[in-house]
């Protein structure tokens, strides 16, 4: 088989090879360089970063099989939206059809998948459900056929303003972050699909210096580092990661060991992101516009490495940080500016464990609240809430520049972004 080399949107097999080998694609990538075989740093780098750039390989092989996608948004209802809406977006033929309103909730500011592919759950960013200070997490069978939503159920969130929302690899836990409570909850996600009511709540303590924004406790993001059961929730209110233990047959969360790391005074932490084999953690800063890099042992973060802004350094308007997303070579980062409007490109060191600034794209709108990479990191859509806007980017592996596709479509207040592969 051969390697084919397409500009600006990375390396790609050959269509009549009938799938990818890895070891052609890293021979495509020797021949420019950065990888050399002998003794040395090179080659400790490159085995430390085997495991990420092998995930991606087969991401690309993956996508080979079936690059067609429903990618389904996450929206703040009002007069322009009235709940969750669904795109079909064909990779290899670029091309992108009009949103369809696909269930109607108010609110799904966050959408998650199932592990299973067969369920699809969202956050109900509100203040009061069932007449109780809380937010609700609704469950939906996904037709198979269309892709439209069918709602199975809705329970409370544990805590009101729930802003996130993830599930447990095996598919039986969901987590959710409350941002307005301030606390985290664990429900149980039956074998159909349906949600149990919550089975553990934490409330977070604290506050920090902001003299508005860092009252209190505002979690604001859940994610479970891949591959174990570590939590890691980012508290805006607290300048803090708090890390927890999941019981995976009681659903409990209990304190890590050591039960938080901390950031820069007024920071803000929002949403963070795994390098490749949890060697890295980027945490995002929402109100410094920042970006902390933790070197980690175990997953578990250990040493501030480093903070650096995504902004230009001549900008002196307002903005907070939105999004981070890691690319699947590992070898960019991109982050999101509301004010600034603009996806910032950081190129990423392995070796050092830094983050470079290289650059920016203009986010195509107003307030770009979410973005996300389909699966293969070949196209950014890029979601801007104030503008009712999605556009869509390619993305150039080699550079990291984000190219404008000339595709987009209108959706009213858009705030989240996931791809499923079409059945």
């Amino acid at each position: 088989m051969a390697c084919v080399e397409q500009k600006g949107l990375g390396v790609f097999f050959s269509k009549s090879s009938g799938g990818g080998d890895p070891w052609c694609w890293f021979s495509c990538l020797s021949r420019r360089g950065p990888l050399r075989w002998g003794l040395g740093r090179e080659v400790l780098l490159f085995l430390a970063a085997f495991g990420g750039l092998v995930a991606w390989v087969m991401a690309l092989q993956t996508a080979a099989l079936g690059e067609k996608y429903w990618v389904y948004i996450g929206t703040y209802t009002g007069k322009t939206s009235q709940g969750i809406y669904k795109v079909d977006f064909d990779l290899p033929g670029m091309k992108a059809g009009q949103p369809e309103l696909v269930a109607e909730v108010r609110n799904p500011s966050f959408l998650a998948l199932h592990p299973k592919g067969e369920f699809l759950y969202a956050v109900g960013e509100l203040q009061e459900f069932e007449g109780k200070r809380v937010g609700a997490v609704s469950a939906f069978a996904i037709d198979s056929g269309t892709g439209r939503l069918r709602m199975l159920n809705q329970q409370p969130s544990g805590g009101a303003g729930p802003c996130h929302l993830t599930l447990a690899a095996d598919g039986h836990w969901l987590l959710v972050a409350n941002y307005s409570g301030g606390t985290v909850a664990v429900l149980e996600v039956a074998a159909d699909g349906r949600l149990g009511s919550p089975q553990c709540v934490v409330k977070h303590e604290g506050q920090s210096v902001h003299p508005t924004r860092q009252r209190q406790p505002h979690p604001h993001q859940v994610r479970i580092a891949p591959g174990t059961n570590l939590v890691l929730v980012p508290d805006l209110g607290t300048d803090q990661v708090v890390l927890y233990r999941l019981g995976r047959e009681s659903g409990k969360l209990e304190p890590n060991d050591p039960p938080f790391v901390r950031l820069p005074p007024g920071s803000g932490p929002r949403h963070l992101a795994y390098s490749q084999g949890n060697r890295f953690l980027f945490v995002l800063n929402e109100l410094t516009a920042t970006v902390s890099v933790f070197r980690c042992q175990d997953s578990v973060p250990v040493e501030l490495v480093q903070t650096v802004s995504a902004l230009p350094a001549d900008f002196t308007g307002e903005n907070t940080a939105a999004e981070i997303v890691v690319h699947p070579s590992n070898r960019w980062v991109f982050s999101s500016n509301r004010g600034h409007d603009s996806i910032a490109i950081f190129r990423f060191d392995e070796g050092e464990g830094k983050l470079e600034l290289v650059g920016h794209a203009p986010s195509g709108g107003r307030t770009p609240r979410n973005f996300n990479l389909d699966p293969s990191g070949r196209v950014l859509f890029s979601a801007n809430q104030n503008s009712d806007s999605v556009l869509i980017y390619s993305v150039d592996v080699e550079k990291g520049h984000l190219a404008d596709t000339g595709l987009s479509f209108q959706v009213g207040s858009p705030v989240c972004i996931i791809f499923k592969r079409v059945p």
